[in-house]
């Protein structure tokens, strides 16, 4: 089980919450620890977003609960009838993330009352938002999240998955169950890649420093993304059109296994380039690694098309049913070559801001 930051920072902000209502000496410090527990958040900029909205959903709630103790009492059925409003007033105010916290409020100003009761409701309700407040804190000071780590870890992590089944595959060597159930595998991997990625948006958003090497970053980062997702769909076509590649000539399929072999080492270095492991992507190799143009590996198609025309016209139409994969080729050349000139701008421009830490950090 892997102990997660955002876990840690919890367990931190109901501490922070316990220990200030003790020294404040408010009598409830249990809902201080409560309202902790909900306002913690991934990000810098959505704790902000949230205090501003647990704040306010808790303003409905009190004053809802103030006003109907006053006017109603605080009989079972009286606070239930409570709890209702408040959740419509939340859903109209398009406020549903402070909606738990807003019913908590509710509950906790009516359920009883000691003395004078808009006092009592006053100290309820600082107590709340006294454990808004501890979260706040302890994202703002405790484990900062470095998104941009996370980011390209991910984005690593997957192209080396995608890099090893693609290599694998060229060469026939793939089991078709197991590859299947990667790629599904995968898909769910993108899709959380694109959390990941909004989540550093959000955060190039709140921090105001270095504004235009940030922007250059998140054009990058939208960049690799998008490269990454070309090569899945690469994978997917290899997958798919498994049959028929290996029903073409043995020249074809060596040509397609050459090609994607060097797009594969081309992304490999422009990845490790972006971090500062190597230097330039000319001197990797002494040896020339690298495939056709896409124009002239377009044309070694088409010639693939115009042979073996005998055998009832079947080479021809199997040839035919490939050009999604050669499509996909393609686009994957074209997404990559445009990565790397993006990279190539970036570290002539800031190049004081182009090392990224791929060290991997504590995971929300």
């Amino acid at each position: 089980m892997k102990l997660g930051a955002r876990i840690i920072k919890t367990g931190i902000a109901i501490v922070l919450a316990l220990y200030l209502s003790q020294l404040l000496h408010l009598p409830t410090p249990v809902f201080a620890g409560i309202a902790a527990i909900f306002a913690i958040q991934p990000t810098i900029y959505r704790s902000y977003l949230s205090v501003i909205e647990q704040i306010q959903g808790n303003l409905v709630g009190a004053i809802v609960a103030v006003m109907f103790v006053l006017l109603f009492g605080n009989h079972y059925f009286i606070i239930g009838l409570a709890v209702v409003i408040v959740i419509t007033i939340n859903l109209k105010l398009k406020t549903e993330k402070s909606l738990v916290l807003s019913i908590v409020t509710v509950i906790a100003i009516m359920e009883s009352q000691q003395g004078d009761f808009l006092q009592f409701a006053t100290i309820r309700f600082s107590s709340i938002l006294l454990g808004i407040l501890s979260s706040f804190i302890v994202n703002l000071v405790f484990i900062p999240p470095k998104y941009e780590t996370k980011l390209y870890g991910r984005i690593s992590d997957i192209t080396e998955d995608i890099f090893k089944w693609i290599r694998i595959s060229t060469r026939h060597a793939s089991e078709h169950t197991l590859l299947k159930k990667d790629i599904g595998r995968l898909k769910g991997n993108l899709l959380k890649l694109e959390q990941v990625y909004s989540m550093y948006k959000e955060e190039h958003a709140y921090f105001k420093k270095e504004n235009l090497s940030k922007s250059r970053k998140l054009v990058i980062y939208r960049q690799m993304i998008t490269t990454t997702k070309k090569s899945y769909e690469t994978l997917k076509r290899i997958h798919k059109f498994e049959n028929e590649i290996t029903l073409m000539s043995e020249e074809f399929q060596a040509q397609i296994q050459h090609q994607l072999d060097s797009l594969i080492h081309q992304h490999e270095q422009v990845l490790l380039k972006y971090v500062g492991k190597i230097k330039s992507l000319s001197c990797i190799d002494e040896y020339n690694n690298h495939g056709l143009s896409r124009k002239d590996f377009l044309s070694f198609f088409f010639s693939q098309l115009e042979k073996k025309k005998y055998e009832e016209g079947k080479e021809k139409d199997i040839a035919t049913r490939l050009v999604p994969l050669i499509s996909a080729i393609i686009e994957y050349d074209e997404q990559l070559e445009h990565l790397e000139k993006l990279i190539n701008n970036f570290q002539a421009f800031h190049k004081n801001e182009n090392e990224v830490s791929v060290e991997y950090d504590i995971v929300d």
